[in-house]
């Protein structure tokens, strides 16, 4: 969502110290992808684990035998290669739209990052082509539905396998082509797997850790964006400031909670309402008051979620996993989604809370009753309705977010003839708190529109962070004279907050929000 420019000029991949940061700075800004020594070094050891293995007579699910219910099988040596290449073609089922290009290429990083941890017996070419893909910005078709979120992201991690085999379709510069006519046009050749391969490919969690860390990063701009129009918001309405006394926020030392009330502040600075002695009321409402509360437990199921993640996209997610140094081929469950599916859902309903509480504040700024502001913040209200309807969209978006808040995780369908009997959803988590992210996105946007027009009516010196947002917002969408075409407004500013420019500009003036 939230525009990104790459500050590097290459990130190196070792399987074990991939940020955040970078998964975005790849999928958004197309920083480069290279193989750091080290994990050269694992994958060729990993590998070489399962030479030995294919050497010998020993039976190792997904090596030499079948998968999921059909692990009792056993695959002839001769079948083996064809086993891999089967298991990609018969496990590419996805449907629905595509996922969009950063979540394809977040997806390959993640993948690839996995695999040179060394724990899953891949070859060296595997993973230098689905770096040579992201390098030549060369982007799987991947469709957005179709996995449980257990025995890893199966559906939409085949189709990624589907392209390097040279059967799938790519989107490369705008086009949707056969891979292996990409492939032609770059010189680039498509892989034939070998045993394990196959399975190593599509076994893991990268479809719900792509879309995990693209909403962590964006929930994370948005705690910063909410910050911003709350400000804008308390100025407008002439809120009382000695709720974000820090006195207060150290009696109840929570770390989002105590942040956020730092970053009022420091969006507050300059403010007459800092110093003023005589305020209208006693204490506001708890839109204006426990904004620190509530963005702060948001922004700490954010930090929660993140560390997940970065846990998460340093881990060997396939089965079986290969521990050369011991020689052993061990059978287990890490590509069982259920620590994404719950952080995700917790995320959705965190940042749903964002939303929840920005509408309450945009009715506060509409309402003549509860504003002492014109009626919609419009001068000539009945010949015009000003921005009544400003709040209908934000009510409505916010309502779709309590029913998306309802948890994929809690809900689980066997799969694979009971074999795979409890599965995590954790890809309808991931899928859904993007749509969270947008609605909430939105609403943030009309809360700044509705916001600025309502400071125009400002009598008092309002705080640097409040200025500089009001600024930006009128540098995109003049005053509110007269009724006009209200959705190119709210887009226009949506444009803005999306540029990330709205972010970069206040914490220039005010220093870093959280």
């Amino acid at each position: 969502m939230i525009e990104t420019k790459s500050a590097v000029d290459y990130i190196s991949i070792d399987g074990e110290s991939l940020s955040l940061e970078q998964v975005i700075s790849v999928a958004r800004g197309s920083t480069p992808v290279k193989l750091h020594v080290s994990g050269k070094a694992k994958l060729l050891k990993s590998r070489g684990a399962v030479e030995k293995i294919l050497a010998g007579d020993q039976v190792v699910y997904g090596v030499n035998t079948g998968f999921g219910k059909f692990s009792d099988v056993t695959v002839s040596a001769e079948d083996r290669n064809t086993l891999q290449k089967n298991i990609i073609m018969s496990h590419a089922c996805g449907v629905g739209e595509p996922l969009p290009r950063e979540a394809v290429r977040a997806m390959m990083l993640l993948r690839a990052n996995s695999l040179t941890k060394g724990f899953s017996g891949v070859r060296l070419e595997v993973v230098q082509l689905l770096l040579d893909l992201l390098n030549n910005n060369i982007h799987p078709v991947v469709p957005c539905k179709g996995s449980v979120g257990a025995s890893g992201d199966l559906v939409p991690l085949a189709h990624i396998a589907l392209a390097m085999i040279g059967l799938g379709e790519v989107e490369f510069h705008g086009r949707v082509l056969p891979s292996a006519e990409v492939f032609k046009q770059v010189k680039l050749h498509p892989v034939t797997l070998s045993a394990k391969e196959g399975l190593a490919l599509i076994n893991g969690t990268q479809y719900m850790s792509a879309l995990g860390c693209l909403a962590a990063y964006d929930a994370l701009e948005l705690v910063k964006a909410s910050a911003i129009s709350a400000a804008m918001t308390f100025e407008a309405l002439e809120g009382l400031p000695n709720a974000f006394d820090p006195r207060i926020h150290d009696a109840r030392p929570h770390s989002g909670q105590k942040r956020c009330a730092m970053a009022m502040r420091r969006l507050l600075d300059g403010s007459e309402l800092m110093i003023r002695k005589n305020h209208k009321r006693v204490q506001d409402a708890y839109t204006l008051r426990c904004i620190p509360q509530v963005h702060g437990a948001s922004l700490d199921a954010v930090d929660y979620v993140k560390k997940v993640l970065e846990t998460e996209i340093n881990s060997a997610t396939d089965n079986p996993l290969i521990f050369p140094d011991a020689g052993d081929v061990i059978s287990g469950g890490n590509f069982h989604g259920q620590p994404l599916a719950l952080a995700l859902d917790f995320l959705a309903m965190a940042v749903s809370e964002l939303g929840s509480i920005a509408e309450r504040r945009i009715e506060r700024l509409v309402n003549p009753a509860l504003s002492g502001l014109p009626p919609f913040l419009t001068e000539r209200g009945g010949l015009n309705s000003g921005m009544m309807i400003l709040q209908y969209a934000a009510a409505s978006l916010a309502s779709e977010n309590k029913v998306l808040g309802h948890p994929a995780s809690l809900d689980s369908i066997p799969t694979s003839g009971n074999q795979e009997d409890h599965v995590s959803m954790g890809s309808i988590a991931a899928k859904k708190v993007g749509t969270v992210i947008d609605n909430v996105s939105w609403i943030i946007a009309g809360e700044m529109l509705a916001a600025a027009q309502a400071l125009d009516f400002a009598r008092h010196t309002i705080g640097k962070g409040a200025q500089v947002a009001r600024r930006l917002v009128r540098e995109v969408v003049p005053h509110w004279d007269e009724d006009r075409i209200l959705y190119r407004d709210l887009h226009n500013v949506h444009d803005l907050l999306l540029t990330g420019m709205v972010n970069r500009k206040v914490e220039m003036e005010v220093g870093l929000l959280v």
